[in-house]
C-alpha cells in the first residue's frame, strides 16, 4: 500500500493526514511534491499527522528531512504529530527526534505554532 494523504487547515495551520508507507518511490515523491505545493501557496505552518503511517524506510526518512528543510528555507515551520511507536523508535535511533518538533495531540500541536 502506498502513501495516501488528505490536506486540511485548522487555525492557519495546514495539516497533512498521512496514511500507509513512506518509502522509496511513489510515497516519498508524493510527500515532497505536496509539501512544496503547500509552501508555494504561501502556507508557512505545516503539521504532518503520521498517526496512520505504519512504515518509513531510509528514503522515507530522507523525504521527511527534505520536506523539513524546504519549509524551513521558505521561512516556515514543519512539525510531526501522532507518531506510532515504530516511527518514534525510528526517529530516536536515527537521532532525527532532535531535529523535528514532535507533538502528541493535535490541539497543542496547532497551538504551538508561533
Amino acid at each position: 500500500m502506498s502513501m495516501k494523504f488528505t490536506t486540511r487547515e485548522v487555525n492557519g495551520v495546514t495539516i497533512l493526514d498521512l496514511s500507509g508507507k513512506i518509502t522509496l518511490g511513489e510515497g516519498g515523491l508524493t510527500l515532497r511534491e505536496e509539501v512544496r505545493n503547500i509552501v508555494a501557496k504561501g502556507s508557512k505552518k505545516i503539521l504532518l499527522n503520521l498517526g496512520d503511517v505504519n512504515y518509513i524506510d531510509s528514503s522515507g526518512l530522507g523525504e521527511l528531512v527534505s520536506a523539513f528543510t524546504a519549509v524551513k528555507n521558505a521561512g516556515g515551520e514543519l512539525k510531526l504529530l501522532n507518531l506510532t511507536k515504530k516511527v518514534r523508535d525510528l526517529l530516536v535511533i536515527t537521532k532525527l527526534v532532535t531535529v523535528f518538533d514532535v507533538k502528541d495531540d493535535e490541539a497543542s500541536a496547532v497551538a504551538s505554532f508561533a
